[in-house]
């Protein structure tokens, strides 16, 4: 039976399925997690035998200690990533799973392998093809997660990711999830890092899969913690830019060279006496010019990786018209240094003494300093979209 036509179909179903693919993937990623490791996959295997399932049970280890040990002798297969990493744990685990459906659980005892059942229940009925746990709708017990977590970071976090990807989650960080295996097969993951929880669901919506949530309890965690606060808030936020830079960067970054440019025209069309503000426009015209250009960066990258989808902004970007931002740059370079040389000239004729025309080399300045960023700009994503420009 091909993949497609198992979505959504009762795991209690054996009669036409191959006996040794089991029901379900469990993938654990471990670093030192002996204390509790043992306890997770033997409460897990218990929850699979009250369903009635076959279950597998994968350990992704990249521990230091006896974790892969304790691991086999309960039971589990024990898989060594690569590289370290929460994503790069589940993506070696991916690449093992057999399981017709696929679930995702730390191996530190903070989510309650009991709400396994009700996960899979939604993948039974069909009407889901990813689901999440959801502590917020849930129960956090004291001690289970920071209040910086709590209230400001996970919330913050979800609510740009719902913002930018049309998606409805109460807890886009929360590490226990189950999928069908085509859901699955259907994502692009390639991310390493604690990002690697927000690609999915980005990838996810991006796919149209249904995504549905169940509350589950979060416990307090046993042993040391891994997490980074800033660091992992900062990658998701990142990785989230890499798909959509508009809102970021493209839009904040046009709004300040529309202001920089009409304060600017407007001194320099003046009596010329309000250099201060003739400054402030320079400034915004260059640190807006500076954000346009890391949208472009950030989605330059993203399409030489194929992370976005054909659009706009990849069509905009393509290789051939990047000639056009390079004409650009020569032309807003040769500007610049026309008005500088009408000024040097000047001021040698008064002999290089006290300087009238502040305004005019201002606007030298400005221009010469946009015709290189331009200049640099269009070789750098030139080369970022070399290679798939050669594939197209």
């Amino acid at each position: 039976m091909s993949e497609e036509n198992w979505v959504g179909k009762s795991l209690t179903d054996k009669g036409t399925r191959h006996q040794d693919v089991p029901d379900v993937s469990l993938i654990i990623p471990t670093r030192n997690e002996a204390e509790t490791i043992c306890q997770c996959i033997e409460r897990a295997q218990q929850v699979l035998a009250r369903m009635g399932l076959e279950g597998e049970i994968l350990v992704s280890d990249s521990s230091t200690d006896n974790t892969p040990e304790l691991a086999r002798s309960c039971g589990a297969k024990v898989i060594n990533p690569n590289k370290l990493g929460y994503g790069n744990a589940y993506l070696a685990g991916f690449d093992q799973a057999q399981g017709d459906y696929i679930v995702m659980m730390d191996g530190d005892l903070t989510y309650d392998p009991l709400d396994m059942e009700s996960m899979l229940s939604l993948l039974q009925s069909r009407r889901c093809d990813l689901v999440m746990g959801s502590r917020l709708k849930g129960e956090i017990l004291p001690g289970a997660m920071p209040a910086l977590h709590r209230y400001v970071g996970n919330p913050v976090l979800t609510w740009i990711l719902n913002m930018l990807f049309s998606t409805s989650i109460s807890d886009a960080h929360c590490g226990m999830r189950a999928m069908s295996r085509p859901a699955l097969k259907s994502l692009n993951l390639r991310s390493g890092g604690m990002e690697f929880a927000s690609e999915m669901l980005i990838e996810a919506a991006g796919k149209n899969l249904r995504i549905c949530e169940v509350p589950i309890v979060y416990h307090p965690r046993k042993g040391v913690s891994k997490l980074n606060s800033f660091t992992d808030g900062w990658r998701h936020l990142r990785f989230m830019m890499l798909y959509r830079p508009a809102p970021f960067l493209l839009f904040p970054g046009l709004l300040a060279i529309i202001l920089g440019l009409l304060l600017a025209v407007a001194v320099y069309l003046s009596d010329g006496s309000r250099m201060h503000s003739l400054i402030l426009g320079g400034l915004l015209v260059i640190i807006g010019y500076q954000m346009l250009l890391g949208g472009l960066y950030f989605s330059a990258f993203a399409a030489s990786y194929r992370l976005q989808r054909p659009g706009r902004m990849e069509r905009l970007m393509s290789y051939h018209s990047l000639e056009k931002e390079l004409l650009l740059g020569i032309l807003l370079l040769a500007a610049g240094v026309a008005v500088g040389a009408k000024v040097l000239l000047s001021w040698g004729a008064s002999g290089f003494g006290a300087l009238y025309a502040a305004q005019s080399a201002m606007m030298a300045m400005i221009l010469c300093i946009l015709g290189i960023q331009t200049l640099l700009s269009g070789t750098f994503i030139s080369l970022l979209l070399l290679d798939s420009s050669q594939q197209d």
